[in-house]
């Protein structure tokens, strides 16, 4: 499978590791906004660095990888997903509803969405199916620095309430939150709960689904990702096994 990769950080440049030498992932093309930033890639990793888009969009790939950002990704996913299907990694795009109307029109090729720093997410699609899921609730729990500006020596919820608000007050770690609401209720209908704590040393999210099927409650402890502490470590684990998965024929669930 030839992938085409748009931006080259922390999470691009570890799918550019980890494929080199893969046997069925073959990263071809990088684009990027400057090149002579990222010249160096095509001798170290034998790709094509662009920086003309569209020369990026009709060079030879199966499916587009988006590393960059939300706001990037904005601008450019309209028009990838007219002519190459796509993986998101920047899922908190979606909360914007305008974009994920536009991405959703007939005639546009496949959005792929990779689950990220959570997990369980096809036990929420499997109870959603025939109206078997009634209620979603994210619990979210990292260290007070990253969420309020203050010290606390307690424990804090700063945010209590639908995902769609969490998303409008903290749009920069809610994104597990928008992931969790498409592959469930929806952002109206998805609870949240986002706990500061000044003893916590890593994020952990808590998922809690009931309805028609039953009950389930997992727990994610996620470690940050070496080459980029801001990112989780299984958030890139699971952009390089979703691309790994599609390139199978054995399909599991």
């Amino acid at each position: 499978m030839k992938i085409g990769l748009i931006g080259a950080g922390a999470i691009g440049q570890y799918l550019l590791k980890h494929a080199e030498g893969h046997s069925d992932l073959n990263i071809t093309s990088v684009f990027v906004r400057n090149y002579d930033k990222y010249q160096h890639l095509e001798d170290q990793f034998d790709v094509e660095v662009f920086t003309d888009f569209k020369a990026f969009l009709n060079a030879e790939t199966d499916i587009i990888v988006e590393a960059a950002n939300v706001e990037t990704s904005k601008i450019l996913l309209p028009e990838v997903i007219k002519v190459k299907d796509v993986m998101l990694i920047s899922i908190g795009a979606l909360a914007d509803e305008a974009l994920l109307k536009a991405v959703s029109k007939a005639g546009s090729k496949t959005l792929h969405l990779p689950s990220g720093a959570i997990g369980g997410l096809d036990l929420v699609q499997n109870a959603k199916a025939l109206g078997n899921l009634e209620s979603v609730t994210l619990t979210t729990r990292k260290p007070a620095a990253s969420l309020v500006s203050q010290p606390i020596t307690n424990e804090t919820i700063v945010f209590e309430g639908k995902a769609k608000d969490a998303i409008d007050k903290f749009p920069k770690n809610m994104n597990v939150s928008i992931i969790l609401s498409l592959a469930g209720l929806g952002i109206d209908r998805t609870k949240v709960v986002l706990i500061a704590d000044p003893e916590a040393s890593k994020n952990t999210h808590t998922i809690n689904v009931s309805g028609g099927f039953g009950d389930a409650e997992f727990t994610i402890s996620n470690q940050p990702l070496p080459e980029n502490p801001k990112t989780s470590a299984l958030a890139a684990l699971s952009v390089f096994a979703a691309l790994e998965r599609m390139a199978t024929n054995i399909k599991i669930g």
